[in-house]
C-alpha cells in the first residue's frame, strides 16, 4: 500500500511538472513494477503490455474514429449545421447562442472529441454572435461548454478509451451516453436563458429567416444525420461491432468529403493530423497500463476496497467522495490524465460496491465534461482562447458559472437516477 501511494504521487508530481501523461504513468509504472519484482520482469511486463495494447483489435476503432471526425470538420459539416440551428432559433433573444448548442451536440454525433467540436464550432459560431452584438462572454462559454458534448454524445474516442480500459462494452457505453447527452444539451440551453435573463443586453434577437430558406438549411445537413444513423444505427442494430463501424463511419466521411470536393492539402492535413493524434492516444493507453499493472501487483485497490467495505458507509457516500475527488481533480488535471490516473484504483472499488461498469463510465465522462470547462485548467477555455486571442481569459471565464452549475445538476441527475444512462443499452442490448 505504501508503494501505491508512493506512485501515485509521484505521477502526480511528474504531471504537475508538465512531463506527457504517457512518459509519467508508464515511468512510474515501470519504476514500481521493479521495486516489487525487479528489472528483469519488468522490463518483460512493459514489452509484454507494449506488445498487447499496440496491435489490441479493439484499439483500431480509436484512428477510425478520429480520421471520421477530422474528415468531418475539414468539408465543411459544421457550417451547414450551424447555419440550420441558426434559421430556427436565431430570431430569439439568446437564440444563436443555444442554436450554438445544438450544433454542437449535430458535430459531437460526428466528431467524438470535445476540443475538435469547441475549435471547429468556435470558429463557425462566434463570427455570427459578433455580428449580432453577443457579448463575447456569453458567446465563447457557450462554445466551450457546447464542445464538452464532443466526449458524451457518441461515438466517443474517451469511451473507446474507458471501453478498452476497463473492458467494457463499447457498443453498451455508446447507448448510454445518448440520454445523458440530450440532458446536457437541454441544460446548456437553459443555462444560455439564464443569462439572457440576467443580462438582456449580452444576446440581441437576430432577424428571422424565412420558412423556406430554413428547409432548405435543414436539407444541407442530411449528410450528419446520415453518418450519425449509419454508425450508431449499425452497432446498435447488431449489423457491425463498434470497430467495424469506425471504418464504415470513415469511409462515409470520405465520400462526403469527397463529394465536397475537399483540396488535396486539406485531405493532407487532415491524415497528418490523424496520426499524430492517434499516436498521442495509444501511447497514454500504453502508459496507463503499465501503470495499472503496477497498481494491480501492489494490490492496493482490494485494500481500499476491504477498508471501504468495513467502514460501514452506504455506497452512495462512497461513490460522492470519489465525485468529490474528481471534480477537484478537474480543477486542476487534464481530463484524460485524471481519468487514466484514477481508474486502476476506482474502478474496482466501484465495482466491488455494485455499480454498473457502464453507468460509471458516463458518470466519469461528465466529470470530464466538467473539468474541461472549469479553471484554472479547463481545457476548452483555452482552445477558446486560442480561437479569439483577442479576447481575455478572464472574459471567458465569466461566462462559464452557469454551464458549470448546468453540469453538477446533471451529474447528480444521473446519480440519482442512474437510467438515464442504463435504460437504453438494457434495452438495445438486452440478453
Amino acid at each position: 500500500m505504501l508503494i501505491a501511494t508512493l506512485g501515485f504521487a509521484v505521477a502526480f508530481v511528474l504531471i504537475f511538472a508538465r512531463i506527457p501523461v504517457a512518459i509519467a504513468l508508464g515511468v512510474v509504472g515501470f519504476g514500481g513494477f521493479a521495486v516489487l519484482n525487479g528489472l528483469s520482469p519488468s522490463l518483460s511486463m512493459i514489452a509484454l503490455t507494449t506488445t498487447t495494447t499496440s496491435t489490441a483489435y479493439s484499439l483500431a476503432v480509436i484512428p477510425l474514429f478520429v480520421l471520421m471526425g477530422n474528415v468531418v470538420a475539414g468539408a465543411g459539416i459544421s457550417t451547414d449545421l450551424y447555419r440550420a440551428a441558426q434559421s430556427f432559433m436565431g430570431h430569439l433573444r439568446g437564440g444563436l447562442a443555444i442554436a450554438t448548442i445544438f450544433s454542437c451536440g449535430g458535430f459531437a454525433a460526428v466528431s467524438g472529441s470535445s476540443v475538435a467540436t469547441a475549435v471547429t464550432m468556435g470558429k463557425v459560431a462566434i463570427p455570427s454572435m459578433r455580428k449580432y452584438g453577443y457579448a463575447d462572454s456569453l458567446s465563447t462559454a457557450t462554445v466551450a461548454a457546447g464542445g464538452t458534448l464532443g466526449i458524451l454524445i457518441p461515438p466517443s474516442v474517451i469511451m473507446v478509451i474507458y471501453g478498452v480500459t476497463t473492458e467494457t462494452h463499447i457498443g453498451r457505453l455508446f447507448a448510454a451516453g445518448l440520454i445523458p447527452g440530450l440532458v446536457g444539451i437541454v441544460g446548456y440551453s437553459l443555462a444560455v436563458r439564464w443569462s439572457v435573463m440576467r443580462k438582456p443586453e449580452s444576446a440581441p434577437p437576430a432577424e428571422r429567416t424565412p420558412w423556406p430558406e430554413r428547409w432548405v438549411a435543414l436539407r444541407r445537413v442530411w449528410s450528419v444525420a446520415a453518418l450519425f444513423a449509419l454508425v450508431l444505427g449499425g452497432i446498435y442494430g447488431g449489423f457491425f461491432t463498434a470497430v467495424e463501424a469506425g471504418g464504415i463511419g470513415a469511409a462515409g466521411a470520405l465520400v462526403f468529403a469527397l463529394v465536397r470536393r475537399i483540396s488535396m492539402a486539406a485531405f493532407i492535413d487532415i491524415l497528418e493530423d490523424t496520426v499524430s493524434t492517434s499516436a498521442v492516444l495509444f501511447a497514454l493507453i500504453i502508459g496507463a497500463s503499465v501503470f495499472t499493472e503496477f497498481i494491480n501487483f501492489t494490490g492496493a485497490h482490494k485494500i481500499v476496497l476491504h477498508i471501504v467495505q468495513d467502514s460501514q458507509l452506504s455506497p452512495l457516500s462512497v461513490m460522492l467522495v470519489i465525485i468529490g475527488i474528481y471534480i477537484v481533480l478537474g480543477c486542476v488535471l487534464d481530463t484524460l490524465a485524471m481519468m487514466m490516473l484514477t481508474l486502476p484504483m476506482f474502478f474496482p472499488i466501484v465495482i466491488g460496491l455494485g455499480y454498473d461498469p457502464v453507468w460509471f463510465g458516463i458518470m466519469i465522462v461528465m466529470l470530464m465534461e466538467l473539468g474541461l470547462i472549469t479553471p484554472p485548467i479547463g481545457i476548452n477555455l483555452f482552445v477558446l482562447k486560442t480561437v479569439v486571442p483577442e479576447v481575455k481569459l478572464s472574459t471567458i471565464v465569466s461566462g462559464i458559472l452557469p454551464f458549470v452549475v448546468s453540469d453538477i445538476g446533471r451529474i447528480a441527475l444521473v446519480l440519482a437516477l442512474p437510467g438515464l444512462a442504463l435504460w437504453l443499452p438494457n434495452t438495445m442490448f438486452a440478453p
